[in-house]
């Protein structure tokens, strides 16, 4: 599934966007764009798609995403059919970026900026005081819309209960240029075959180097394993299966690159903490997103 380009126009007289949605639900809207996201979605409940991250979420979900990382949230009407609420601030990248390193008082926020790019989900606790602030954004002039964001990146900075999505979708932002060429020759064959058998030794040799040093080089860059990458990536295609297919499990799991069903029954318990057929169980029900 290919994910639309969105272009993002900051609002009128400021240097970001916000915009308030009220729906009745979530449309399903795979996109990115190379903007910051912080969304605040109110009582909604569905999955939330971020990269290859694929959670249910419920209402008072807060969430930042990083630079080009694809996502969308989908939910169904709610039986009541009260009117599900989004707020949405979509900052560019550059400029950001610029203010942080131009003023010291605000270097703390890089490190969540750079965790963003995988995606960022925030307590409940947080989520909660988010939605006055929005609410606040929502009716103040320029000026004091930045003072609010300001105040609202602080507070999510300092929320100890926020959580990093495990998320494997490459990018190649805050990389070091001079090995994006290595990785990305690698990441991109990774993403062209790896519902193939990947041998590392081949891979290595996509990188110029020796398999040893390939094997500390990726993980030193990813952050995982080149297991734990490829079975991510697996695991990934595999819920979008579930989800939108009734094909056997033991099929999607060959079509997925797995050897045997017990292979992908153990690795997807690993990653989602549920079997296969739990999950399809649980976003095929009523209450979720099929």
């Amino acid at each position: 599934m290919k994910a639309m380009c969105e272009k993002v126009i900051p609002s009128s007289n400021c240097s970001w966007r916000f915009v308030k949605y009220e729906l009745p639900n979530i449309d399903f809207n795979w996109h990115y764009h190379p903007d910051y996201e912080i969304c605040l979605t109110l009582n909604s409940k569905g999955l939330r798609y971020v990269g290859n991250s694929i959670e249910e979420y419920q209402d008072a979900d807060l969430v930042i995403i990083g630079p080009d990382m694809p996502h969308t949230w989908h939910s169904t009407s709610n039986d009541d059919s009260s009117i599900q609420t989004v707020y949405v601030a979509q900052i560019p990248k550059d400029w950001i970026n610029g203010v942080v390193e131009q003023h010291p008082e605000l270097c703390l926020l890089k490190r969540m900026l750079q965790q963003s790019v995988q995606g960022i989900v925030y307590g409940k606790k947080v989520s909660i005081q988010a939605i006055e602030l929005f609410k606040k954004i929502e009716i103040s002039p320029p000026f004091t819309r930045y003072v609010l964001l300001m105040s609202l990146l602080d507070m999510m900075n300092n929320d100890t209960d926020a959580v990093v999505l495990e998320n494997n979708y490459y990018s190649a932002e805050n990389k070091p240029y001079a090995e994006i060429d290595k990785l990305d020759n690698v990441i991109n064959h990774i993403y062209q075959h790896f519902t193939e058998p990947l041998c590392a030794d081949e891979l290595a040799k996509l990188a110029h180097m020796s398999t040893n040093h390939f094997h500390r080089f990726f993980k030193k860059r990813t952050e995982r394993t080149l297991t734990e990458f490829i079975n991510q990536l697996r695991i990934g295609f595999a819920c979008k299966l579930l989800i939108n297919s009734n094909l056997p499990i033991s099929l999607i799991g060959e079509r997925c690159g797995f050897s045997n069903v017990s292979n992908f029954n153990r690795r997807f318990l690993l990653l989602k903490k549920l079997t296969p057929s739990q999950f399809r169980k649980q976003v095929q029900a009523p209450s979720s997103v099929a």
